[in-house]
This record gives structure tokens, sequence and C-alpha cells, in this order.
């Protein structure tokens, strides 16, 4: 597995762009977050459609054509630095197919940031477009931004100052399977990564990665029938090695580690728990794409350059 193309670092004055790929936006928590980003004197804009509802499904923030022309344009505009995504939920699978690829790829390098359900888009623009993007804190979701200051330290030095945060230490990273390995950091919400097999963005595997994987409400059984999937897939075959981040309300987590153990334990491959980074207060931004050291016992990613040129 290659490195991929790392977008330039934002600086003050930079044009960000704020999506709705997913689910529908909070208008409060969307201008909280705003102000922060104009407060690291960025130039943000809203997209037309980011606060739309769908008539239908209220899980969903508008149409889908509208969903991916927000996106589509965002990031084809030449003024554009960095898009944004406003929140998770579900429905960018539903949009994804509906981008411009092709016009995505000339339009250029630019930062990409979301989680959850943006899982979804981490892994097109990995397949499509081969562009580092990054796993972090979204817009219209920013508490962990308001009440955390390591989180927001942590993705505000990403965007503006990558080579100081090369070495991504969790607190709380203890080893499941102890060991070091190397290789491209991948991944995201797990049950988005098995849902995308068979898919046009869908990776052949894991082979040569670091495979960084959370959740949010899923059980012990639906976890590992996921896991499962992903083994009997081969999607697993040849990953370096594992870190495993957040779990919010997929039940007690003895039960859950015992899970891991039994799916991912004899895989032969360091993995690392409670790495700090998906569902969880004080999250960490994580660059999906570049090469890095995962050290299992030090609780350590240690990247080989920059998040972001």
């Amino acid at each position: 597995m290659k490195p991929l193309t790392r977008p330039a670092r934002l600086v003050p004055g930079s044009r960000v762009a704020v999506v709705a790929p997913s689910g529908p936006v909070p208008e409060e928590r969307l201008r909280t977050g705003l102000d922060i980003l104009r407060g690291w004197d960025l130039d943000p804009f809203v997209a037309p459609h980011v606060l739309d509802r769908h008539a239908e499904f209220d899980y969903l923030a508008g149409t889908d054509a509208d969903r991916a022309a927000d996106f589509q344009a965002a990031w084809c505009d030449p003024d554009v630095d960095a898009v944004l995504c406003a929140r998770g939920g579900y429905g960018a699978q539903r949009m994804v197919d509906l981008l411009d690829w092709a016009a995505i790829r000339a339009a250029g390098p630019k930062v990409f940031l979301g989680f959850s359900d943006i899982t979804a888009l981490h892994e097109a623009f990995a397949t499509r477009a081969g562009l580092v993007t990054l796993h972090g804190p979204m817009v219209s979701a920013p508490l962990d931004l308001v009440t955390n200051a390591r989180a927001k330290e942590h993705l505000r030095a990403t965007l503006f100052e990558p080579e100081s945060v090369l070495t991504i230490a969790s607190d709380t990273g203890t080893a499941l399977v102890p060991g070091r390995a190397r290789g491209v950091i991948l991944g995201g919400c797990v049950s988005l990564l098995a849902a995308d097999l068979g898919t046009p963005h869908a990776r052949v595997s894991a082979e040569g990665g670091l495979l960084l994987i959370e959740e949010i409400g899923e059980e012990a059984y639906r976890l590992d029938r996921i896991l499962t999937q992903l083994l009997r897939g081969g999607w697993l075959d040849g990953v370096a090695g594992i870190a495993l981040g957040s779990w919010v309300d997929c039940g007690p987590y003895e039960g859950l580690r015992a899970v891991f153990s039994d799916r991912l334990g004899g895989l032969g491959v360091p993995v690392v728990e409670h790495f700090g980074f998906g569902h969880c207060e004080g999250a960490l931004t994580i660059p999906l794409g570049v090469r890095a050291e995962l050290d299992a016992d030090a609780g350590t990613l240690t990247l080989e350059e920059p998040a972001l040129a």
C-alpha cells in the first residue's frame, strides 16, 4: 500500500467550505463551529444546502443530488482550500456515486475533514483521488472543540502546523497484541468499511496498512459480524497493524474486548486498544493515507512525514 498525495496545510485567511454529505445539521451547533474556525483566522462559508432537511427521510440533510452538488461545487471552487464536513449520521453512501471524480481529481489536492459516516468519502478519496484526508472533529459537532482543549489543539496543529504532530500519542492506549508495525494509515467507522465492500470505491484489501477502526451504537455480536465479514472476505489479509478507537454505546467493553481478541488476535499483528479517536471525548485527528509506525506497547502512531504538505 503506497502513501497518498498530501494537500497543502492551511494558513490564516484560508477559504474553507462547510458541507453536509450525510445527516441533518443543527443550526446552533453549526454557528458555534463556524465561530471556532473564524477564531483560527480561517474564512469559512456554508454550502447552500447544509441546513436542508429531506422531505421524506428525516435522517438526511436534503436530497442526495443537492448534497452531492454542494460537495462538488465546493471542491471544484479554485478559491477553496479545504472542505469540512458539518456532521456525520447517515447518507454519504447515497451521494458518493453522484460525484464527478474526474473533476475532483482535476481540481487538485485540498484538505478534507470528517469522521463517522464520512468514512465512505474517505475511502472514495483514497481509491478515486489518491488523496490524504483527515479523520477528525466536524464543524457542527463541536462539543469537543469547545470543551476539550487537547482535541481542539490537536486539530488546529494538524491543519496549520502538521510537523508539530508527527507523533500521535494516546493517553489511554494499551496493547491488546504487543509489537510494532509500519504501513499506510487507513480506516474509520468499521461498519462503513464493511458496507463499502463491493462498491466502486472499495479497496481490494487492507494489505500493508495500519487499520484504525472505531464505531458507535453497535452491540458486540454486530461488531463480531462486521469483523467476521471482513475476515471471510479476505479484506484483513496482510494488514500490518490495528488500532482500536472508541466504541460508544456498543455495550460493556469487557465483552467487546473478547470479540476483538477472538476476531483480530489471530492475525499475528500488533493491536492497540483505547487509542482515543472517533466518537469520544478528546478525539485525536488522524491523517489517512500517510505512512507511519504503530507502537502498540507505547500507544503511539509516528508519522513518517507531516499529514499536510
